[in-house]
């Protein structure tokens, strides 16, 4: 990841995710894996264990890319996400 202007997502999920997000979760895999495929998306992933929220990191993209993005996720549609906050991120150390 280089240091520069990005964007992150946080989710918040339901308390009973994990017993809910099976019949999703592909479907929710897919989804991130464009956005990856797509060069938008930088890095995602769960917070927590049992996972209580996620992280989505964006490189230098609008904020309403990263609402396109929540707006169109499986988790997003099935009920799974209870809350989601888009920040920016100004990222001044990373390893290469």
């Amino acid at each position: 990841m280089t240091a520069g202007p990005h964007t992150v997502l946080l989710y918040d999920y339901v308390a009973d995710v994990v017993e809910r997000r099976a019949p999703h979760r592909e479907a929710h895999l897919a989804w991130i894996r464009e956005w990856v495929d797509g060069g938008s998306l930088l890095s995602a992933g769960a917070l927590g264990a049992p996972p209580a929220g996620a992280l989505f990191v964006f490189g230098d993209v609008p904020a309403g890319e990263v609402e396109r993005f929540a707006d169109g996720d499986p988790y997003r549609a099935a009920g799974l996400v209870a809350g989601r906050r888009v920040l920016p991120w100004t990222v001044v150390a990373a390893a290469p």
